[in-house]
């Protein structure tokens, strides 16, 4: 990938990390942290693609989360919990802002990519991790103005409500919708998923063998 660097405006080609997922995946949260952290490790850009599961999910015959059944729902959350313990992560078991609307939480960290490669001021890693971090570590509302405001203004960005605005443009919400199609294309099966380079890893708990693929890649 060529991308602009914000401090040198220099053109660089640097390897990269397509990352899928949904803002609202607590599993997402458990490994967004030590994923911002090899990224820097071995030199990759992540590439944040935000996706619904509600749309990605159907191709595949699943059943939503909220269509379960208890005992499923139950052992995933008790999962959950006992990788966030192991962590050191103070994971919430059921926010009370769980379930709720997507377009903004997504469409800002797609607005923070896109304002930090047009070279301006912001960590989009950051600004993704602190999403996932206000929902299932504090409880807040991510699909509100005021809260997305404060996590865009800590990670960095110059001004929040342009960020906001641009997020839930008719540009950002095709391009969350087309992060849908193109997950469907490349076999995503769930959230989080990771490429390194061509090769995908499901699930927060195969970030050993994603670092051994990058290693693997120099």
């Amino acid at each position: 990938m060529v991308w602009r660097d914000p401090h040198t405006q220099w053109m660089i080609t640097m390897k990269t990390i397509d990352y899928y997922y949904s803002t609202r995946s607590n599993f997402t949260l458990l490994g967004a942290a030590r994923l911002n952290t090899l990224a820097k490790a071995f030199n990759r850009k992540i590439i944040h693609r935000p996706i619904l599961l509600s749309v990605t999910m159907k191709p595949l015959g699943a059943i939503p989360f909220d269509e379960r059944t208890a005992i499923l729902r139950n052992y995933a959350m008790r999962d959950a919990l006992r990788t966030a313990a192991h962590l050191g992560i103070p994971l919430l078991r059921e926010p009370v802002h769980h379930m709720g609307p997507v377009e903004l939480p997504s469409g800002i960290v797609i607005a923070g990519q896109n304002a930090v490669n047009r070279g301006e001021a912001g960590d989009v890693d950051l600004l993704s991790l602190k999403v996932l971090e206000a929902l299932w570590v504090h409880d807040r509302d991510i699909a509100d103005e005021q809260v997305v405001a404060e996590l865009v203004e800590q990670a960095g960005y110059g001004d929040p409500k342009a960020l906001i605005a641009e997020a839930m443009n008719e540009a950002s919400q095709a391009e969350l919708m087309r992060n849908c199609t193109e997950a469907i294309m490349r076999g995503v099966i769930g959230a989080p998923t990771y490429f390194v380079d061509e090769e995908p890893f499901y699930g927060q708990d195969r970030l050993d063998y994603v670092e051994r693929a990058l290693a693997a890649a120099g």
